[in-house]
């Protein structure tokens, strides 16, 4: 127990002086750091392996509550270049993890989620629950949310400054309007939506099937929202669960994965390449086949999440709300389905 409150109290005061910071992902990322460092400097680090369900609960019913009813009714306009997105994010994800395999040490299932797109905080420890490196992972997510916050909106801007030609004026309109957010915020609606994920959150723990907790959280959350319009869970749970994967992943670093991250340059090196690749070609693609801008729809492929991207988006005088509502389905559907995917992968291959 007092292992436990002390991974907890570091935990908790580095991830809030790394947030403080606006570190990218810094509530997860200092947890990780602090609670790493006592491990190894004393080998005090405690987290029950329990921690992995609830925060996979609590992570699963914060992505389905993200979700609108006003969103389904933009699905009909952007249903192709979510498509789109989604389908070159899923061989980036493929190929990517593929090359990392091939090149590097990592085995197969840490290759292929260290390139999922998805969550910073969710997918270190949905790997660790799939088996696979969750520290590795963590590195590499971590690299992947930089480069979505902090560089590839500076790129997508730098790139459109010194194009010499306009984009045309036959470019659709982009939807403008604010997304219309439920103002079901009660504690009530609170209790609710832990509830309906707990149940069947639980129940997808022992259902078979790979991160299930996660999915089943995520399913049972949606639909709560989408039928009945009382799912809510407030933000400091969504940063709680943050601390706890952070805090589980470095409970489990010793020195000498802190030595094998040196192999880790060149898989990293792979990650800054195929993503930013998939930003500009898979951008103009979407923008050619389905007329929108070419910046709008860079911004689209930026694998950075819904609420990065609003704030980016505006800051870069872009206001296509359309922006953030695929942003949204990327973390619903990458979360959901991906990891399955590389499950069935893996067990193929063994």
């Amino acid at each position: 127990m007092v292992n436990l409150l002390l991974t907890l109290l570091a935990g908790g005061i580095v991830g809030y002086a790394f947030y403080k910071m606006k570190v990218p992902g810094g509530l997860m990322i200092g947890a990780v750091i602090g609670v790493a460092a006592i491990n190894i400097l004393f080998g005090a680090a405690y987290m029950p392996s329990e921690t992995k369900t609830v925060t996979l609960i609590i992570a699963g019913a914060f992505i389905g509550g993200t979700v609108e009813k006003s969103d389904l009714k933009r699905l009909p306009y952007i249903a192709k270049p979510t498509i789109v997105m989604l389908v070159t994010f899923l061989v980036l994800n493929l190929v990517t993890g593929t090359i990392i395999y091939w090149i590097g040490p990592l085995d197969l299932v840490t290759s292929l989620m260290s390139a999922v797109p998805g969550g910073i905080s969710d997918t270190p420890i949905i790997a660790a629950v799939m088996g696979a490196d969750a520290p590795k992972v963590a590195v590499m997510q971590i690299v992947r949310q930089v480069l979505g916050i902090g560089i590839f909106p500076s790129m997508i801007m730098a790139y459109h400054s010194r194009k010499k030609t306009v984009e045309s004026d036959d470019r659709r309109e982009a939807f403008t309007g604010k997304r219309e957010k439920s103002k079901t915020k009660s504690w009530a609606a609170f209790a609710a939506t832990m509830v309906v994920a707990i149940i069947f959150g639980v129940a997808g723990k022992y259902s078979g099937l790979p991160a299930g907790a996660f999915v089943f959280s995520i399913i049972s959350v949606l639909i709560l929202k989408l039928t009945f319009d009382f799912a809510y869970l407030p933000r400091w749970a969504k940063q709680g669960a943050q601390v706890l994967s952070g805090a589980y992943i470095g409970s489990s670093i010793m020195m000498a994965d802190i030595l094998d991250m040196r192999y880790l340059l060149l898989p990293i090196l792979v990650i800054v390449i195929g993503y930013a690749a998939n930003c500009f070609i898979t951008g103009k693609i979407i923008s050619k086949m389905h007329g929108i801008t070419e910046k709008e729809a860079m911004l689209i492929t930026t694998p950075a999440g819904a609420s990065d991207m609003a704030l980016i988006s505006s800051d870069m005088g872009v206001q296509n709300t359309d922006i953030v509502v695929m942003q949204i389905i990327r973390a619903v559907v990458v979360m959901t389905f991906f990891p399955q995917i590389i499950s069935l992968i893996c067990t193929f291959f063994k």
